[in-house]
């Protein structure tokens, strides 16, 4: 019966669905629960950004206040000084982090000795299993104003001044960030960009040699095709999340001397919202910066469906 549906293109219902696979829709159930525990119930908690907090009440039963908490971040001197900081921190880790992954993979692809392959796989890979605190205990060794043997090397080839202390300056600090950033995460986002190109034909490699391309042309024509849906799309989901830099390394690294360039909407709320209790207006905040993600990933996507016909939607 239902090779006769298929051959005559009837619609399936849901309940079809449901009964003919309904091992993958048992499989699914932990995932639905997760998205819906996770994701969808805590949303309720969105209105206290429009409420009061009362210790009392919860965050149910406090006075409407309406859009007093965003317009108190608006107001605030921090408000463009944030802003500022976290576009140029999270836009530079776009800018030159997306990228480096992409590189990556095509170098490793390129490579034809196996042993060399798997030994260079394994090196960049090892980064992303260090913790954050790891990383920026190892930051503040190597970039250590004196003794620091990254910071000496530096300076050593007149690449910064003698006088520049590369963890205590707001001029370096961005820079430290990205870098730092790009070198833990490129080998292990690598990964998927070499899924993709595994899956990419060996009789269009076999085409280029016989056309006589050589290495660069066969990258441009081959293998840059093959991963530009990969590339729309994730680059999509980082646009949605461009104003959610990460709290935890950012607020290790910070300190009074980089103040000017550290503090990012999420280590400011951090500190006037939750260390002052405002709870409140760190919810009116977090609702802030989720709408601006949101705009930005629709408006990555609609030019994304729009230039390369992919997108998420």
């Amino acid at each position: 019966m239902s090779k006769k549906k298929a051959a005559t293109g009837k619609k399936r219902s849901l309940k079809w669905y449901l009964v003919h696979d309904w091992q993958l829709w048992v499989m699914l159930i932990p995932g639905i629960l997760y998205i819906l525990i996770f994701c969808y119930v805590p949303m309720y908690g969105v209105q206290l950004a429009f409420r009061e907090y009362s210790f009392k009440t919860g965050i149910f039963g406090g006075d409407w206040v309406g859009f007093k908490y965003f317009k108190q971040y608006f107001d605030s001197p921090m408000f463009m000084t944030t802003l500022k900081n976290t576009f140029i921190t999270s836009g530079l880790s776009i800018l030159l982090g997306f990228p480096a992954p992409i590189l990556l993979a095509i170098i490793i692809n390129q490579l034809r000795n196996a042993k060399w392959k798997r030994v260079l796989q394994t090196t960049v890979y090892i980064p992303y299993f260090i913790s954050t605190v790891v990383l920026v205990s190892m930051l503040n060794i190597l970039l250590a104003n004196k003794g620091g043997v990254v910071s000496d090397f530096l300076k050593m080839l007149h690449l910064i001044p003698q006088n520049a202390n590369l963890l205590g300056s707001q001029k370096y600090f961005v820079w430290v960030y990205v870098l730092s950033g790009i070198w833990q995460g490129m080998g292990w986002n690598s990964i998927i960009y070499l899924a993709a190109l595994s899956s990419v034909d060996t009789q269009l490699y076999d085409a280029c040699k016989i056309d006589g391309a050589n290495n660069i042309q066969t990258i441009l024509h081959v293998e840059i095709p093959a991963l530009v849906p990969t590339i729309v799309i994730l680059l999509i989901m980082n646009m949605g999340s461009i104003l959610n830099v990460g709290f935890d390394k950012i607020f290790l690294m910070q300190n009074s001397l980089n103040l000017g360039a550290s503090q990012v909407i999420s280590t400011y709320v951090y500190d006037v919202g939750i260390k002052s209790s405002q709870f409140s207006f760190a919810s009116a905040v977090g609702l802030f910066t989720n709408v601006i993600n949101f705009v930005f990933l629709m408006a990555a996507n609609w030019i994304g469906k729009k230039t390369t016909g992919t997108g998420l939607m």
